[in-house]
């Protein structure tokens, strides 16, 4: 899966196998939303994965949001 992520533009940073309703976490780097959404939609339309994005800032990012 690694190498195609970065095929696709985009960089899996941190894995973790997990208990519970996921079995897999990745966390996963790419320059901007739409690189990410075709990441998605690439590994989601295989059919073996079930796949939840959850877009995040940068804390020091997000509070420069607040101001």
């Amino acid at each position: 899966m690694n190498h195609d992520v970065e095929e696709l533009g985009a960089k899996v940073l941190h894995q973790w196998a997990t208990l519970g309703e996921f079995d897999f976490v990745n966390v996963v780097e790419a320059p901007d939303i739409a690189t990410m959404a075709k990441v998605s939609v690439a590994l989601g339309a295989r059919g073996s994965t079930k796949i939840q994005t959850l877009p995040a800032l940068d804390i020091e990012e997000f509070l420069r949001t607040l101001e």
